[in-house]
């Protein structure tokens, strides 16, 4: 099984896990480029060693296909802390099971998986999505709505529920007038400044999380 990490630092993961963010966008790697390809049919093909012309959605580029299941990245210690303070028996067994794996080789606490998520085993998540749609756009493309499936969040000063006083990616310390406005915003942050007005081409990966974690 794969994992696959969203930026703590904005919500990103907690949105997952709350079901509020239900798509994430991927910057196709740059070597991609280096080969012969075009677009067509609303997505990109590139020319393999035999001559044939692959779906990049197909190809080792991407990073997830429809209907894969993948683990959403976690750090050991996060992992812990929230099954301390839960009632999931399913998730916390399997979790147990494979501390005590772990732990034959390594000191728990010392494995750099504990505080950073970059290093945890994807077999030892609790929690996964599974993909529901691959498709390929350049970056500038997202709608509104799908900047809302990116985990922009609504706020309201008033009790009035509609429409929204704002827009914000970061809890409310940031307000802007436009979930558009607010997602250039966050994809800087997250992919680096400058990435909105380069306009890359990017997978847009629709999932949907899977209820548990553990199957």
């Amino acid at each position: 099984m794969k994992k696959i990490m969203f930026n703590d630092r904005y919500g990103l993961t907690r949105a997952v896990l709350d079901g509020r963010k239900t798509q994430t966008r991927r910057i196709i790697p740059k070597d991609f480029f280096s080969l012969t390809w075009d677009e067509k049919n609303g997505t990109l093909w590139y020319e393999n060693s035999m001559g044939d012309f692959i779906d990049v959605r197909n190809s080792k580029y991407a990073l997830c296909k429809v209907g894969e299941v993948v683990a959403v990245a976690q750090s050991y210690c996060s992992i812990a802390e929230e099954l301390e303070n839960s009632n999931n028996a399913t998730c916390a067994a399997h979790y147990e099971k494979n501390v005590q794996k772990a732990s034959e080789y390594i000191s728990w606490m010392e494995h750099p998986g504990f505080n950073n998520k970059m290093f945890v085993a994807a077999d030892m998540m609790i929690h996964h999505i599974r993909i529901t749609d691959v498709r390929v756009e350049h970056l500038q493309d997202i709608s509104d709505e799908d900047c809302l499936k990116e985990g922009i969040e609504t706020f309201y000063y008033g009790n009035c529920k509609f429409p929204p006083d704002g827009y914000t990616f970061d809890g409310g310390k940031s307000h802007f007038n436009s979930p558009r406005e607010a997602f250039v915003h966050l994809i800087d942050k997250v992919s680096g400044k400058g990435t909105w007005e380069r306009n890359p081409y990017v997978f847009v990966y629709d999932f949907e999380f899977v209820k548990n974690g553990i199957k």
